[in-house]
């Protein structure tokens, strides 16, 4: 004879695992994500973030501003080379091995490096998203051939693909943003279709088709804003690291000659490493703070938007 459990309201003879704990869980209890109030409550209440967002406002302040605070040409060369940081007021990082003025090219740096992680991170975004998003939500043949094509990216060695794309076409820093931007969107586009594939039969995209709602309707109206959480942490440590690939390519001779980077300054000061230290170091030390700066910002927006670690708090 089975008996009653007064807890759950079932016969645990009948249903010999009902006493374990995640066989009485229902839906209601699982973690939600949090309102959008309640995350940038989150957000603007971490440490973490308010030193990460401030960092990166004044970096982006600065280069807009660049070409007003520092107007003449950063390639000018403007007085005598290797002059030390603060061995010359009118200089105040020195110069490097052209006579050319540190602070003015590491400003007008910001711009280029800048501009390569967020057009970069962008394009990728974009990409993976779109084969994501159709793999996840369709399935069968679309998801097979879709999937081949994102692991074939995968295995490639994306530094190595990285260096032959932008040497057998050109080292401007549109192609280096077309190039990062390429090998990049293979993990946004495994993380789009896990989260499409574990929504896509869910219960309000069933009644969305059972209104007559059309695929891309359901794509983007429906599914999209319920992925999003975990793209956008993503997509804050993509770039940074677009930002670093781009200092890495010029390090090696690949950047544009035309425009000055962070990664290029890394670059001409290499042949003065022994001597003249600071001329890497100085713009090493920028791209450091702001890849630092990125993932406090990444970490901060997946503690305000991931429900699990709200509800562990």
């Amino acid at each position: 004879m089975t008996s009653l459990d007064k807890s759950s309201g079932l016969q645990s003879g009948d249903w010999v695992n009902v006493h374990l704990p995640e066989s009485t869980r229902t839906v209601a209890s699982l973690p939600t994500a949090p309102s959008g109030s309640r995350a940038l409550r989150n957000f603007l209440t971490n440490p973490a973030a308010i030193i990460g967002v401030a960092y990166l406002g004044f970096i982006a302040v600065l280069a807009v501003v660049a070409p007003l605070l520092f107007p003449r040409d950063p390639f000018a060369i403007v007085g005598q080379p290797l002059l030390w940081p603060g061995q010359l007021s009118n200089f105040p990082l020195g110069t490097d091995g052209y006579g050319r003025d540190l602070l003015t090219g590491l400003v007008h740096g910001t711009r280029v490096s800048l501009l390569v992680g967020l057009a970069a991170t962008a394009l990728s975004v974009s990409l993976g998203l779109v084969v994501g998003a159709l793999a996840g939500y369709f399935g069968g043949v679309t998801d097979a051939i879709l999937s081949r094509i994102t692991e074939i990216f995968q295995t490639l060695p994306s530094f190595v693909l990285l260096i032959v794309l932008v040497a057998i076409t050109s080292t401007s820093v549109t192609m280096i943003i077309i190039a990062v931007g390429l090998i990049s969107w293979p993990n946004i586009a495994r993380l789009v279709r896990a989260e499409f594939r574990s929504q896509r039969q869910a219960e309000f995209v069933t009644a969305a088709r059972s209104l007559g709602y059309g695929h891309v309707r359901i794509i983007f109206s429906d599914i999209l804003p319920n992925a999003l959480p975990p793209i956008v942490v993503t997509a804050s440590a993509m770039i940074a690291s677009a930002i670093l690939m781009e200092s890495a390519l010029s390090f090696m001779g690949f950047g544009d000659p035309n425009a000055v980077s962070w990664g290029t300054m890394i670059g001409a000061g290499r042949e003065y490493l022994r001597t003249s230290w600071y001329l890497t170091a100085i713009p090493g030390f920028a791209i450091v703070l702001t890849v630092l700066a990125m993932n406090l910002v990444g970490d901060a927006i997946n503690d305000a938007l991931n429900p699990r670690l709200l509800e562990a708090r």
